[in-house]
Parts: structure tokens; C-alpha cells; sequence
């Protein structure tokens, strides 16, 4: 997660996303950087929009939260199948830059 931080600050700053950059902002925060994630995140990002993704994390709405703690019957068996369903696909393999989380 800490090399991703790093390459979105550099991303920020307009500078290569490269490992060696990741690496050396790593290093400066004092945390070992791990290669073989580096090397998957800036193959990754070579093929990625990073604005794109900036813009449409900003765009997904909240989880709308109830009003309140009780909710009818057919509501929290809808909500239930829903959180099964959302269970089910954080269980699938991540393809892409998403692979790393």
C-alpha cells in the first residue's frame, strides 16, 4: 500500500513513476520497500490513466446509512443478500493494478 501512496505523490509532482523513485520515497519514510510489489505496481501504472482512476474514486457515492437501527424485515433480508453478494465479489481474483491490494 506504501509504494502506491508513493507513486500517486509522485504522480502529484509530476515525476516518473519508476522504482527507483518509489523506492528512494520509501526509503526516506523509513520503510523497506518490498521489489517485487514495485516492480508489479509501475509495470501496472504503465498502462493506466492515473487521473481516471483519481476522477472516478471521486465520483462513487457513500453507502447510503439507515436512519435508523431498525429496519423492516424485507429491508434487512435485502441488505443481507446484498452483503453476501459484495463478500462474493471481494472473494474473486483481482485482475490488473487492482491485484496489489
Amino acid at each position: 500500500m506504501e509504494s502506491i501512496y508513493a507513486a500517486l505523490l509522485l504522480h502529484k509532482a509530476a515525476k516518473n513513476i519508476t522504482e527507483d523513485n518509489i523506492e528512494k520515497i520509501l526509503k526516506a519514510a523509513d520503510i523497506k520497500p518490498d521489489n517485487a510489489q514495485i516492480t508489479k505496481l509501475v509495470s501496472g501504472l504503465k498502462e493506466t490513466d492515473i487521473e481516471e482512476i483519481l476522477k472516478s474514486a471521486a465520483s462513487v457515492p457513500a453507502a447510503a446509512v439507515p436512519a435508523t437501527s431498525e429496519a423492516p424485515a424485507g429491508e434487512e433480508k435485502a441488505e443481507k443478500e446484498q452483503k453476501k453478494e459484495e463478500e462474493e465479489e471481494e472473494d474473486e481474483e483481482p485482475a490488473g493494478i487492482g491485484s496489489l491490494f
